[in-house]
């Protein structure tokens, strides 16, 4: 990977929950590591100033329902560089739509992707 290649953070890892994480785990998760790579408690290194706006990053978006749902719908799909446990889980709402396993209502994958209201009517 060259210099100008940029590579999407996933926001789960990089807040070291689980890609089904509740909010309140999202919130907990956030605070421990907001004060574990705080800046000032690692005075002048510029690598830990970064990690620190990694994780702010990915707490704005997992926070908000909408950001998260978009993040989830359009976020990172670079397959290869999950564990296929990783892979699984990270993908299974999308895995259990498209192939219709034990779903018995529409999903959140599927009311993005194709409009709430056109579901509702049927």
């Amino acid at each position: 990977m060259d210099g100008g290649e940029e590579t999407k953070k996933d926001y789960y890892k990089v807040l070291e929950v689980d890609y089904d994480a509740t909010e309140e785990t999202i919130r907990s998760s956030y605070r421990r590591l907001a004060l574990k790579w705080h800046p000032d408690k690692h005075k002048g290194d510029n690598n830990v100033t970064t990690k620190f706006q990694e994780i702010n990053e990915a707490y704005k978006v997992l926070s908000d329902p909408a950001k998260r749902l978009d993040y989830d719908v359009m976020g990172n799909y670079e397959i290869d560089k999950y564990t296929l446990r990783e892979y699984l889980s990270r993908f299974k709402g999308m895995i259990l739509t498209c192939n219709g396993l034990g779903m018995n209502h529409v999903s959140v994958w599927a009311q993005h992707l194709m409009g709430k209201n056109d579901f509702m009517d049927q």
